[in-house]
């Protein structure tokens, strides 16, 4: 598997989970049943920050920003850099394939229990001391998403 893209697992995922997240809905409700999969999605999230931090034997914002290059693969995002330090990284992403291909599968509703909340536990799993801010995704319909990762003292 490690020779497809993080676009290409996430497309497998979502068409082997659509049909499940709908069946589910219509049993426990749409609402309970994306709670139940972000909580998921964050905690393995969590889990790939924290093992990519041990393995490169670093979690600095520097390791961050080459990080975020992997999640780009394959064209999957178009990012714009805004602001990068020793403290902060800044970036937005002004095209999101993730979005375009769940949009094409009918589960972009589904899209930020998906993939979009796992951002958040990556980065509680890769670093606790850098905080991520975000407003907006192109997922939900924004024309960018905008990342704001801060290293707390």
């Amino acid at each position: 598997m490690s020779s497809i893209s993080l676009l290409e697992k996430r497309i497998i995922e979502a068409q082997a989970l659509a049909p499940v997240l709908r069946a589910f809905s219509d049993e426990l409700g749409e609402e309970k049943v994306k709670e139940i999969l972000v909580r998921v999605h964050m905690a393995a999230a969590r889990e790939y920050g924290g093992n990519l931090a041990r393995n490169q034997g670093s979690a600095a914002i520097a390791d961050l920003a080459r990080e975020s290059e992997n999640w780009s693969a394959g064209g999957a995002l178009e990012e714009k850099v805004i602001e990068e330090t020793e403290r902060t990284f800044f970036l937005n992403v002004t095209r999101c394939r993730y979005a375009e291909e769940y949009e094409k599968m009918g589960v972009r509703d589904w899209g930020v229990a998906l993939s979009c909340c796992r951002d958040f536990g990556f980065i509680e799993g890769f670093n606790p001391k850098i905080k991520l801010v975000r407003t907006q995704t192109v997922m939900e319909g924004a024309p960018y998403c905008d990342f704001r990762y801060f290293l707390e003292d």
